[in-house]
């Protein structure tokens, strides 16, 4: 096992400072950038991820802008994946990384994926878990999986989504029955995943996203890059779980439409399988980092 320091601080990226997270081996082999979901959480649930250092690998994490411990915008209009992408290239030169190894975790797989439409010859390699390139196909896919709920549970969700009480404790409750089937299948969920929720940034979620995994009525609505991943050439490794509320019918329709690439479907996991099967993603991913760590 390699020895490695953790080194954490702020980086000011196009004006605004970001909190990062980073693990280093005494001799990295190779960066791995990792980008968080949400969009609105933070980088600690992905923390797992920091395992991979001791394969040799200097694992990054930030929070993007408006995010955890990141500096906050008044401006909500900068709430966008295509300034995601131009933050995390500001971050990547700022930080002088040079190629590196990018995964991406639900919606960070899109934000990765979008990155490496425009950026991708700072790549070595492109990961997602969870991740997704056509949102009306999430959402349709997240309708079918609601629909399978029991049914007091379904009734529970329209009743207050016909009134537009997305807070409301019952309304939470009841959404919390599906996200222990998709989100994260663990009976005692881990300490940082709780923080994660706890500290979900509404003002980029809201935005973005939506008031639920499950609802996504913001800018992300209708946004659809699948038409376009035929130009992704970098080797990438498309990951999900079986019982992911990011179905394998979406992560398919990135792996078939980036040629080459491979797809690994975790099928004891839902949406975090670095939590749900920590020991075997580690494997698949340090596989792969190290196969590609070459280019």
């Amino acid at each position: 096992m390699n020895q490695f320091n953790k080194k954490e601080g702020y980086v000011k990226v196009l004006g605004f400072r970001l909190f990062y997270r980073a693990f280093v081996p005494s001799a990295p082999k190779g960066t791995l950038l990792c980008l968080h979901g949400g969009p609105g959480a933070c980088h600690d649930y992905m923390l797992p991820l920091a395992n991979l250092a001791n394969s040799g690998y200097m694992v990054l994490f930030y929070d993007q802008l408006g995010c955890g411990r990141s500096e906050v915008p008044r401006n909500l209009a900068l709430f966008t994946v295509e300034r995601g992408v131009e933050e995390l290239e500001a971050l990547r030169r700022k930080m002088k990384l040079g190629r590196v190894h990018l995964l991406g975790s639900s919606y960070g797989g899109l934000l990765a994926l979008t990155y490496a439409l425009k950026y991708q010859k700072n790549l070595k390699s492109l990961i997602t878990t969870g991740g997704l390139a056509n949102v009306p196909l999430a959402i349709d896919e997240m309708n079918r999986l609601k629909s399978k709920l029991p049914r007091r549970v379904q009734k529970t969700m329209e009743r207050y989504e016909q009134r537009g009480k997305y807070e409301h404790h019952e309304y939470e409750k009841a959404t919390m029955i599906f996200y222990k089937r998709h989100l994260l299948r663990l009976k005692r969920w881990p300490p940082e995943q709780v923080y994660t929720m706890a500290h979900l940034s509404k003002l980029v979620y809201f935005t973005m996203n939506g008031p639920n995994e499950f609802t996504i009525i913001g800018n992300l609505r209708y946004f659809d890059i699948t038409h376009k991943l035929h130009k992704i050439r970098v080797p990438t490794l498309v990951t999900g779980g079986k019982y992911d509320e990011v179905t394998p019918k979406v992560a398919k329709n990135i792996h078939d439409h980036i040629k080459g690439s491979e797809m690994v479907i975790f099928e004891r996991s839902s949406h975090m399988a670095f939590w749900e099967e920590p020991t075997r993603y580690i494997e698949k991913v340090g596989a792969f980092l190290d196969k590609h760590n070459h280019r």
